[in-house]
């Protein structure tokens, strides 16, 4: 991403002087990918990483809460299945049922489709929740909360 220094648009316009000066602001936006699941969640207490049906899995005290898929353009989370309909109804280009999962109380989110990462987060870190022994979430009662809870 272009670094822009105070002054530098006002030094370009000064160069420019009697011609009409046109700026564009843009923001570039990082997707997350499979290495920002692995940081974030890696970060939060008691997770482990292992490979399972050839995939990373992460764990908290020895309890799944999130796979990165082999494609890597996706996770699949912990997510009660009340929740999870709501979340695929409300958001289908973000977030999907696969078929082997329909029964169990997860889903799956494109990375590509996420706000940035603070939504990651916020994921990962719900998933988290779902997963932690009661001991842990009594240690963290912050990991988990949206902002402003």
């Amino acid at each position: 991403m272009t670094d822009v220094r105070p002054g530098a648009l006002r030094s370009r316009a000064q160069r420019g002087a009697g011609r009409r000066l046109s700026v564009v602001f843009t923001t570039v936006r990082s997707m997350p990918d499979a290495e920002d699941v692995r940081r974030i969640a890696l970060s939060l207490p008691d997770t482990s990483e292992k490979i399972a049906w050839g995939m990373p899995t992460f764990r908290v005290a020895g309890r799944m809460f999130a796979t990165v898929p082999e494609d890597e353009t996706s996770i699949a989370v912990r997510c009660p299945k009340e929740e999870r309909d709501e979340l695929v109804l409300a958001e289908p280009a973000k977030f999907w049922i696969a078929d082997h999962e329909a029964g169990f109380a997860w889903v799956r989110a494109r990375l590509a489709a996420l706000d940035d990462e603070s939504e990651l987060r916020d994921i990962l870190a719900d998933s988290w929740r779902q997963a932690a022994p009661p001991r842990l979430l009594d240690a963290y009662p912050e990991v988990g909360l949206v902002r402003g809870e």
